[in-house]
């Protein structure tokens, strides 16, 4: 039995056509990535957003009882070396008194070193208590005067509308003297 050559053109148009429809899908696939890889990448974050995920801080020059203020992500961070009369106030507090219960343990990696966000849970002012001379509400640690909140030497929310403790970020030390944050 011969073949004519009617009898093999449907078989080469249909192995055409296959060929024709994957150029066709992958030529559309193509293009389709081309105009969605921009939109999508345009949304992660810019170089200097990037540069400033983590913020590095030398402690060395920082004593006993002072605090200094770094900036990370746009946002205050309270860095406080707290004295052994702070560090004792902060740990002989009730726990089941406290709105947010956080133990000064949980707070602090190094006793010594108190490392918190600064900026106040109740709507996002800054509160005082970093510098000389700065009000530090009742129970010593820090006070927001825009609303009356009220933080302890371990910045833990102890009056006003506050409804937390203010922020831990995360940090590790690189050094005795060094820490990164972020």
């Amino acid at each position: 039995m011969s073949t004519s050559p009617e009898d093999t053109k449907p078989v080469q148009d249909e192995t055409k056509r296959d060929f024709l429809y994957l150029t066709a899908a992958s030529m559309g696939a193509v293009a389709a990535g081309s105009v969605v890889w921009p939109l999508v990448d345009q949304m992660n974050p810019s170089a200097d957003t990037l540069a400033l995920s983590t913020t590095e801080a030398d402690l060395s020059a920082v004593q006993e009882g002072q605090s200094i203020t770094v900036m990370w992500r746009g946002a205050p961070v309270f860095i406080r070396r707290r004295t052994v009369t702070e560090i004792e106030e902060a740990r002989a507090v009730d726990v089941s008194t406290l709105r947010d219960k956080e133990t000064d343990e949980q707070r602090a990696k190094r006793p010594e070193w108190l490392i918190m966000t600064g900026i106040c849970t109740h709507l996002g002012c800054v509160p005082l208590g970093q510098k000389q001379g700065d009000q530090k509400g009742e129970y010593g640690g820090w006070f927001c005067p825009c609303h009356g909140s009220h933080y302890d030497t371990a910045g833990r929310i102890r009056k006003g509308p506050a409804p937390k403790n203010l922020v831990i970020p995360p940090y590790e030390f690189l050094t005795e003297t060094t820490i990164k944050i972020g």
